[in-house]
């Protein structure tokens, strides 16, 4: 009789910790839907599966009236190999290092001695007209055991087959137009040395937009490797840069409001898509130091609009609409 209890009771034991591990298997169904076992990969220790990110979190919500808009053109992917490795936002008049190469679309003049002048008269690359200056570092693949190795500067550079140009709105008020020469700036090519407080460039897969990481993303087979940069839109009214290149335009909070002192400007987005095989290994171009980390991605404009055109900008996204030129 004793026998018979003991297995009852063991039997329940047993059926209520079954019973509680489907709940909590179901939780991490639930919860963790997004979460599922990192795959295994001999990429190296910057590269992060795309399904194991979680998702960003929701845009805030956009109040009645406020800049809801969004502005799209086309300024290429840099088809021309406009490449050199002048920084004309945080360095002008110096050539930089040769290992760290930025890839242009845009004005096609951009280059070390560029000046205002040269720039406002330069050709471009954008079919409406727009001569602003957009730069970033260039994306090799790595061949196994091949230089690039041994250097970390070496590798094929990646031309984008898809770069997309947006300017949003602001889910809290209408936007100002941005100033000529405005300079904007996200993320932070000496990350490794300063640690990650602006390391703000993300990547995901054509698959996973809502997916974000500071990390190389491992996407499955078919999709593209997709390189997001969304700059700050708050800026200060006055200067169009500053000794930090960043306090003059800073980011929105959360919840999309401007810090006070400061007027939101239409937000840009730039998303290069890249065509990675499977199993390949991949980095930017970096200073020496920063191991072609990938939190030391980064990207720059410096605005060049003619007025007439940030007009249009203006007036679309504050007017709530979806525009799109070239």
């Amino acid at each position: 009789m004793a026998r018979r209890r003991a297995v009852a009771v063991t039997l329940a034991l047993e059926l209520l910790l079954v019973a509680l591990g489907f709940v909590v298997a179901q939780q991490v169904d639930v919860d963790g839907e997004s979460k599922p076992k990192p795959v295994a990969n001999h990429l190296g220790p910057d590269f992060v599966d795309i399904r194991t990110v979680p998702s960003v979190p929701t845009a805030p919500a956009t109040v009645p009236g406020a800049a809801s808009g969004t502005f799209t053109w086309d300024c290429g992917r840099n088809e021309i190999g406009h490449r050199n490795t002048a920084n004309i936002v945080m360095a002008p008049g110096y050539p930089g290092q040769a290992h760290h190469v930025h890839d242009y679309v845009g004005n096609v003049s951009t280059a070390v001695n560029s000046t205002p002048r040269t720039l406002a008269r330069a050709a471009t690359t954008c079919q409406n007209g727009d001569r602003s200056t957009y730069f970033w570092p260039v994306l090799r693949t790595v061949g196994a055991g091949g230089a690039t190795g041994h250097t970390g500067h070496d590798g094929e550079i990646q031309v984008p087959v898809e770069l997309t140009l947006t300017y949003f709105g602001n889910p809290k008020g209408n936007v100002v137009a941005m100033p000529q020469q405005l300079a904007g700036t996200v993320g932070d090519a000496v990350a490794v040395t300063n640690g990650d407080a602006n390391a703000a460039a993300t990547w995901t897969c054509s698959s996973t937009p809502e997916r974000r990481t500071t990390a190389y993303p491992v996407c499955p087979g078919g999709d593209r490797v997709l390189r997001v940069y969304d700059f700050p839109s708050c800026w200060d009214g006055r200067r169009t840069d500053s000794q930090s290149h960043r306090s003059h335009l800073v980011f929105p909070s959360r919840n999309g409001d401007c810090p006070h002192g400061t007027f939101p400007v239409p937000r840009l987005r730039v998303t290069l898509s890249y065509d990675i095989p499977p199993g390949v290994r991949f980095q930017i171009d970096a200073f020496d130091g920063q191991r072609n980390s990938p939190l030391t991605d980064h990207a720059f404009v410096v605005n060049l609009m003619p007025e007439p055109l940030m007009g249009r900008v203006v007036a679309c996204l504050n007017s709530g609409q979806a525009c799109r030129e070239g």
